[in-house]
């Protein structure tokens, strides 16, 4: 058995460009430059993190508990005014078949959205539960930081060998990495690949029907 720790937006769900409009827009209407480059460059960081960074580069101050609380929530409202996000495609045949063999399967992810999270039993029917997740509740320290990857493994009780982290974003992969872990990039991004291979991704692969054949292959 081995343990799959999946990232969220990106990676499960094709919701980053809402999120880096919704970003986008939002920062904007707070005096704050936050490109959709922006957005994807920095996938994988709290909400929280994101917001103090932008108004400490750019403002030059520290944000508030104010500022970080209401701007976050001006996000997060765009975004579902935005719709819903779909399974990223072959995602559902890649976790059915991690499933079918006996695989643990987690997420783990900087993401507090709650909509993406009430969609994740309609969407993936029997694969998540709440006590194999690590979200922005969970932690103090988001991606790039390891903590978020070393939680899950440490909850997980496997092996360090014995666990694989899939992640489409540069700082998740950091992240997986610094946390001494098997670390997949699947690049669903606008981002070159060199980007997650810089981070040092164990391999990148360019979707997740790629992954799902190298499985099978792998297990035969």
């Amino acid at each position: 058995m081995r343990a799959w720790f999946f990232d969220m937006d990106g990676t499960l769900f094709d919701s980053m460009p809402h999120h880096a409009l919704s970003w986008e827009r939002t920062m904007a209407a707070n005096g704050l430059v936050f490109s959709i480059e922006d957005c994807y460059r920095n996938e994988g960081r709290t909400g929280s993190d994101v917001i103090s960074t932008a108004i400490r580069q750019q403002l030059h101050r520290e944000a508030t508990e104010e500022e970080k609380s209401r701007i976050y929530a001006e996000k997060a409202a765009m975004f579902r005014q935005m719709g819903g996000a779909e399974p990223i495609k072959g995602v559902k045949e890649v976790l059915q078949y991690l499933k079918d063999k006996g695989d643990e399967i987690w997420i783990v992810t900087g993401s507090g959205q709650q909509s993406l999270f009430d969609t994740l039993e309609s969407h993936f029917p029997g694969i998540f539960a709440r006590e194999r997740m690590i979200t922005a509740y969970d932690v103090t320290r988001g991606k790039p930081d390891p903590e978020p990857y070393l939680a899950a493994w440490r909850k997980s009780g496997f092996k360090k060998k014995d666990c694989r982290v899939v992640e489409n974003a540069p700082l998740g992969i950091r992240a997986g990495k610094a946390a001494g872990l098997f670390t997949i990039g699947i690049n669903t991004g606008p981002l070159p690949d060199a980007d997650l291979q810089n981070e040092g991704a164990d391999i990148v692969l360019p979707d997740m029907r790629t992954l799902l054949d190298r499985l099978q292959k792998n297990d035969n």
